[in-house]
């Protein structure tokens, strides 16, 4: 009744803002049960490898550095590239061709360093979505404040799996009594395929028929979730238009990382401090129930909510590794 999915599931995560890794960076990492060393290269690419060097296991991540071609270790000065081959040994004629260490996909857009996780150590099947672009033409068509330090948001060790998160898509009942929304929000449209889920939600007495109007786009929410690792919300209101990123990345078997990005567009008119504020009121309401949230494999949903429920759990179902023996 309580088993938690896995948490080592297939698809693209967040690990870091592209501020927090500047250039020559060295910055030590722990996701997926894992620790990583993430580095800027001289190029300005970023590189995520497992932290330990296959030498004698000394940490890269702590006290490593980058040199020309990779990341020296801190013990004996062995040379990592970007895609975890050794490719020097200081006092060896020639390196180790023989040992790697795991390096994983980097995507770097979103003001967000991403990488590519799946234990099978396949390719990545999809990219990551620019988020303003896949919200629809009222939010890429808008310019936006500075992405500043204040916009970006890292809450450590929540006590959450990231498709506890996804499932506030089919959520709707949950805004009256955690987020206080006089009525609950209409799902106005709902798409999914093998990567994306979609919807548009509408707000207040304004969408109480449930019907979607594709060109009216005031007090909605678009939604996109890019497997269960990556999610936009775009917000329109007569203030304007927010773009908020809310992506949780597992760190072990009982907690994530959620990073949460803040978009706010430039109008003119309205203060930047004050919507920004706003938008950040939200998603600590959401951790406060998630923290001491015990997950049901089986819920007792109501009536008007199994389906929503039904599919999005078997839609997650699609990023977790099959068991050995099992065809895909």
């Amino acid at each position: 009744m309580t088993k938690l999915p896995s948490m080592a599931p297939t698809g693209w995560f967040q690990i870091a803002w592209s501020a927090d890794i500047a250039g020559n960076a060295v910055v030590p990492l722990r996701y997926f049960g894992q620790d990583l060393v993430a580095f800027r290269q001289r190029d300005g690419s970023v590189s995520v490898l497992d932290a330990h060097c296959q030498h004698l296991g000394a940490s890269l991540a702590h006290g490593g550095c980058v040199v020309e071609d990779g990341i020296q270790c801190p013990f004996h000065g062995w040379v990592w590239d970007g895609r975890g081959r050794n490719v020097r040994i200081p006092y060896e004629k020639r390196p180790n061709k023989g040992r790697r260490l795991r390096s994983y996909p980097v995507a770097e857009v979103n003001d967000s360093i991403y990488i590519w996780h799946d234990v099978a150590g396949s390719a990545p099947r999809w990219d990551v979505p620019v988020g303003k672009l896949v919200l629809g033409e009222h939010v890429s068509s808008r310019n936006y404040y500075e992405f500043t330090e204040d916009c970006r948001t890292r809450f450590a060790g929540v006590k959450v799996h990231p498709q506890v998160i996804a499932e506030n898509a089919v959520d709707p009942h949950h805004f009256r009594f955690v987020h206080r929304t006089p009525i609950s929000p209409g799902v106005l449209r709902e798409s999914r395929d093998d990567v994306i889920w979609s919807a548009k939600v509408g707000f207040g007495k304004r969408w109480v028929d449930g019907t979607d109007r594709p060109d009216d786009t005031m007090n909605t929410i678009e939604i996109w979730w890019s497997g269960i690792g990556v999610s936009f919300n775009g917000e329109h209101t007569r203030d304007g238009v927010r773009v908020i990123s809310i992506c949780a990345t597992p760190v072990d078997d009982t907690t994530s990382d959620i990073f949460a990005g803040y978009w706010i567009s430039d109008e003119s008119a309205n203060d930047f401090a004050e919507r920004l504020a706003a938008a950040k009121l939200a998603l600590p309401d959401d951790i406060r129930i998630w923290e001491h949230q015990r997950y049901m494999d089986r819920p007792a949903l109501a009536p008007s909510e199994s389906a929503g429920f039904d599919a999005l759990r078997e839609w997650a179902n699609g990023f977790y590794p099959q068991p050995v023996g099992t065809r895909a």
